[in-house]
C-alpha cells in the first residue's frame, strides 16, 4: 500500500470516529450531560456522564462556563455546588480520544477543546463566590481542572487523584503546572512525573482536597451548604470545618507516602529529569527502584516538558500557567507526537506499549522541549 493511500485510509478512519463521538453527543438530550439546578440561593451543577465516569467533553464546557458566568452576577446565587451523577466518579478526565482524532484530520476541536477547557479553568479559579466541588469518586485530569482551583474540593473515602498525563504522552494540565509546584516539597512533581494515585483522606492531607468527609454525610452536607443565607467564604469553611471534625473514616491512618516524604524531596531535587533518574536507581530502595521503573514507561518527551513546566509554573500566576500550557497543548497536538501514541496505547488499543518517539532521555533535546514552551502569537490564549 503506498503511502498516500495510507494516510488518506488512516484520516478516513479518524474523521469517521470523530464523526460518531459527535453524532452520539448530538443525539443525547439537550443538556443532559450538564444537569443544572437553582436550590434556593444555591447553584448546582451534576456532571452527567455517569457511564463515561462524567469525562468533560466540549459540549459540557460549554454548558458549564456560561452557567458559571450567569451565577457569578446573580444576586439570587450565593455559591455553587459541582458533583457527578453515578456514584462512582467526580469527572475522570477530559474527551481526550474526540481530542485525539480531532487532532489526525486537522479538525478545530484539536484546539478549541484546551482553549475553552483552559478558560473555564480560570474563571473557577477566579471566582467571585464559594464554590464547592464534591470530588465524591474517581477524580483525574479535566476532573482536577473543574476542583482544584476553586476555594472548596471536599474529597471522600471514595476520592481517587491522580494525574496521568505522561503514560500518555501529554502533561499535567488544566493548571496543573500552578497548583502542583505549590504542593510541600517535592510532591508536586513526584505527582506530576509518575502519575501517583491518592485515594481518599490522603487527597486532603497531601493539599489537593481542602477537606475530608464520608461519603455517607456528602448528602446532609449538600442539603447544609444550600440552606445558608447570603453565606461569606467563612461561613462555608465552618460548616465544612464541622463535617470534616465528624468524620473519623481513616484518620488514624498515616499518610500513604508518610515514610516516603523525606525521601520523595531528596530524589525528586534535581536540575533534570535525567538527575531524577540517576538519584531514583543510585539511592537503590524498593521505593526508589519502583518509581525508577514507573518513570522508564512515560513519555520522556513529556517527562522532560513536565518537568519545565512545574520548574516555571512555580513562580507563575494561574493565568500565566493557562497561557503556557496551552501553548504546550498545541505542542502535543503535532503530527506525530507521543500524544497520539499514548492514546493509543492506553485508551483506544489498550496494549499498554506505546512506542515513543525519542523513546530515550537521552534523545530528547533541551531545544526540541523549549519550542513547546514558544508563544503561538495570535494563537495565544487570552484570558
Amino acid at each position: 500500500m503506498s503511502i498516500t493511500i495510507w494516510n488518506s485510509t488512516h484520516r478516513f478512519r479518524s474523521l469517521c470516529r470523530l464523526q460518531r463521538i459527535r453524532g452520539q453527543m448530538m443525539t443525547s438530550q439537550a443538556g443532559a450531560e450538564i444537569l443544572v439546578e437553582k436550590v434556593g440561593n444555591a447553584g448546582v451543577i451534576t456532571l452527567n456522564r455517569p457511564k463515561a465516569l462524567n469525562a468533560l467533553n466540549m459540549n459540557m464546557i460549554r454548558l458549564m462556563y456560561p452557567q458559571l458566568k450567569k451565577w457569578e452576577t446573580d444576586k439570587e446565587t450565593d455559591i455553587v455546588i459541582v458533583k457527578g451523577a453515578g456514584g462512582k466518579a467526580f469527572c475522570a478526565g477530559g474527551d481526550i480520544i474526540a481530542v485525539t482524532e480531532a487532532g489526525k484530520i486537522g479538525d478545530a476541536l484539536a484546539k478549541n477543546f484546551f482553549r475553552e477547557e483552559y478558560i473555564l479553568n480560570n474563571t473557577i479559579g477566579t471566582y467571585q463566590k464559594p464554590y464547592v466541588a464534591l470530588i465524591d469518586g474517581i477524580t483525574m485530569g479535566g476532573g482536577v481542572g473543574l476542583s482544584v482551583h476553586g476555594r472548596f474540593r471536599v474529597a471522600t473515602e471514595k476520592t481517587l487523584f491522580a494525574m496521568p498525563e505522561t503514560a500518555i504522552g501529554l502533561f499535567p494540565d488544566v493548571g496543573g503546572g500552578y497548583f502542583l509546584p505549590r504542593l510541600q516539597g517535592q510532591l508536586g512533581l513526584f505527582l506530576a512525573l509518575t502519575g501517583f494515585r491518592l485515594k481518599g483522606r490522603d487527597v486532603q492531607r497531601a493539599g489537593v482536597a481542602s477537606h475530608f468527609v464520608e461519603s455517607q454525610k456528602i448528602a446532609a452536607l449538600e442539603k447544609e451548604l444550600v440552606d445558608l443565607k447570603t453565606p461569606s467564604i467563612e461561613d462555608v469553611s465552618r460548616v465544612l470545618d464541622s463535617y470534616q471534625k465528624r468524620s473519623s473514616l481513616d484518620a488514624e491512618k498515616p499518610f500513604v507516602l508518610e515514610q516516603h516524604i523525606d525521601l520523595i524531596d531528596k530524589l525528586f531535587q534535581s536540575n533534570s529529569v535525567e538527575g531524577i533518574v540517576h538519584n531514583l536507581k543510585t539511592d537503590g530502595s524498593p521505593f526508589a527502584q519502583k518509581q525508577a521503573e514507573t518513570l522508564a514507561k512515560m513519555s520522556p518527551t513529556s517527562l522532560k516538558i513536565t518537568f519545565k513546566q512545574l520548574q516555571a509554573g512555580g513562580a507563575m500566576s494561574l493565568q500565566e500557567v493557562l497561557v503556557m500550557e496551552y501553548r504546550l497543548s498545541q505542542a502535543c497536538m503535532v503530527k506525530g507526537s507521543d500524544f497520539y501514541e499514548g492514546v493509543r496505547a492506553v485508551l483506544v488499543d489498550k496494549d499498554h506499549s506505546p512506542k515513543w518517539s525519542p523513546s530515550t532521555l537521552k534523545e530528547v533535546s533541551e531545544q526540541s522541549v523549549e519550542d513547546c514552551f514558544s508563544s503561538l502569537g495570535d494563537r495565544d490564549l487570552k484570558l
